[in-house]
């Protein structure tokens, strides 16, 4: 049995499609399962034990490269799959789909941009309102998986397990000490929290807590500079120096991840890592980080969610409406939650987690 799994992009999503990875995998112990995604995200694929080949392809530069995308798709023509599971639903990955030539073309029905007319077996329209890791499972289960216990899994090699603790000691952090992680940069700008705020955010942390703050993005421009230049440099900028995976294993020691509405966000929910997720413009129901151990801080304005990468309104008071105070008090519960949680873990204890919704 040979699967090909199409998710491209984006680091989130393709996150929330690991479950349905583990699912797949399960169900299909002998297969040869392989995975078509772009080069941003295919670093969290990387060692994973279930896949037997990655195929990575440049975003949106299918042209500019287009010896090394030709020679993958050659690849994938050549394989033969029984079974081709299309769990991006968008015209680029529905190209992919067709180009496969795989016997059963699986996907859901009217999904964006026509993406299930190279389909041969179609789905029910999924729920817009289902969270994005149970929607992938409706498709693991279509053939033949369970949803039985949904695992992440991002494999950690031992160089993660090396770099991550010597970059933490260089930046003066210390084996067992507490920490914080801030991942305050998104895609869209109608995500973003003022950099005001987070500063604000940072200094409280340090002052009241007397936890040390590391700040995480993909650069150290931007949002991380302004917010770093108004804590006095106090916050630990480890901005652009990790890769998916050091980022996944960095998370995993930290105490708490504080984020907005990013692929960090469902980086840290898939290492099992409490996360005060700020949102406004998206919907936590959808995408927001998955398990029960989390706060959602968001705003109850009759414009959110609005799905808008542009602010009709011009004020984007979804997330401006959200005070320091506000995500200050979140962090504080889930701090003595995750206390309180590790003195009762070995009583079998089941974790819960908090939503602050703002009126």
């Amino acid at each position: 049995m040979k699967i090909l799994i199409i998710k491209l992009s984006s680091i989130g999503d393709v996150v929330h499609t690991l479950p349905s990875l583990q699912s797949i995998r399960n169900a299909y112990l002998s297969a040869e399962i392989d995975w078509l995604v772009e080069e941003e995200a295919g670093n969290i694929l990387e060692g994973n034990p279930m896949i037997s080949e990655i195929f990575i392809i440049k975003k949106n530069g299918w042209l500019k490269d287009f010896r090394s995308t030709y020679n993958v798709f050659r690849r994938i023509r050549k394989t033969g799959y029984d079974i081709v599971l299309d769990f991006q639903g968008l015209f680029k990955s529905g190209i992919w789909v067709f180009l496969s030539k795989g016997k059963r073309r699986i996907g859901f029905d009217k999904s964006r941009e026509m993406s299930y007319i190279f389909l041969n077996e179609k789905l029910p329209p999924y729920d817009p309102d289902k969270h994005a890791v149970d929607r992938y499972l409706d498709i693991a289960e279509y053939i033949g998986g369970r949803r039985d216990a949904v695992e992440f899994l991002i494999p950690i090699s031992e160089h993660e397990k090396e770099k991550v603790p010597e970059l933490l000691k260089a930046n003066g952090i210390v084996e067992g000490e507490r920490f914080v992680i801030v991942s305050p940069a998104a895609r869209w700008e109608t995500k973003l929290w003022e950099a005001g705020k987070f500063a604000g955010l940072c200094n409280e942390i340090i002052d009241r807590l007397l936890c040390k703050v590391v700040i995480v993005g993909s650069t150290s421009a931007g949002e991380v500079a302004r917010i770093t230049s108004l804590t006095d440099e106090r916050v630990i900028n480890l901005a652009g120096k990790t890769t998916l995976k050091e980022l996944a294993y960095l998370m995993s020691l930290s105490s708490l991840v504080i984020a907005v509405d990013s692929g960090p966000m469902h980086i840290a929910a898939a290492m099992a890592v409490p996360v005060v997720a700020i949102f406004g413009p998206t919907a936590p129901w959808r995408t927001g980080p998955y398990g029960t151990i989390h706060a959602i801080i968001r705003k109850e304005l009759p414009c959110s969610p609005c799905f808008s990468r542009v602010c009709d309104n011009k004020d984007k008071m979804c997330m401006r409406g959200i005070e320091v105070r506000d995500v200050m008090r979140a962090v504080e519960a889930q701090l003595n939650f995750k206390l309180q949680n590790a003195k009762t873990a070995e009583k079998g204890n089941e974790e819960t987690g908090k939503s602050f919704s703002l009126s």
